[in-house]
């Protein structure tokens, strides 16, 4: 699916999506990603909900978003109890999320000017 979204002082968004791919700016990225509005996109270790631990959270934090979209791959999938532990316990807003809707979802609140980062399982 192709997305067309135009928003000012927002250098990186989602130009289209599918299975085993998410495009960035007309990049295609196959391997999981760290995108935010302002920053370069960065690759990201886990391949999946089951890999994900509390330390492939500190590359995410590190930018101090507001809120984080956690893009699970092709279909929603909670990350372990511990992980949505510590979530919970950085008082940042999370949403889980299948990675599509992470994609639309980020850029609208991107477009809003939202301090956003979106983790994606591709």
């Amino acid at each position: 699916m192709k997305l067309n979204l135009a928003a000012a002082g927002v250098s990186n968004l989602f130009t289209a999506y599918g299975e085993g791919y998410v495009v960035v700016n007309r990049t295609r990225h196959e391997v999981s990603l760290i995108v935010l509005p302002d920053a370069p996109v960065e690759p990201w270790a886990p391949h999946s909900v089951e890999e994900l631990s509390e330390a492939h959270l500190v590359p995410i934090l590190a930018h101090a978003p507001e809120i984080i979209l956690l893009g699970t791959g092709a279909k929603l999938q909670f990350p372990t109890r511990e992980i949505r532990i510590a979530l919970a316990a950085m008082q940042i807003g999370v949403e889980i999320m299948d990675t599509f809707a992470a994609c639309r979802t980020y850029n609208i609140l991107a477009g809003e000017g939202r301090k956003v980062a979106a983790a994606l399982l591709v």
